[in-house]
């Protein structure tokens, strides 16, 4: 949601830039994305953030 690059996400996650570059592929799959763009949208619709 930030925009971050893979680089800048694995820094944040304390893992390598491939790493992060697989975990995000893998993401992208299995939410039956294309772009990382779809893959939020997925992502939101199937986890909706609580109601205030």
């Amino acid at each position: 949601m930030a925009g971050l690059t893979d680089e800048a996400i694995a820094r944040q996650l304390g893992i390598g830039y491939r790493t992060a570059e697989r975990r995000i592929a893998d993401l992208m799959s299995r939410l039956g994305a294309h772009t990382r763009f779809q893959a939020g949208v997925q992502a939101a619709f199937l986890h909706p953030p609580p109601s205030e």
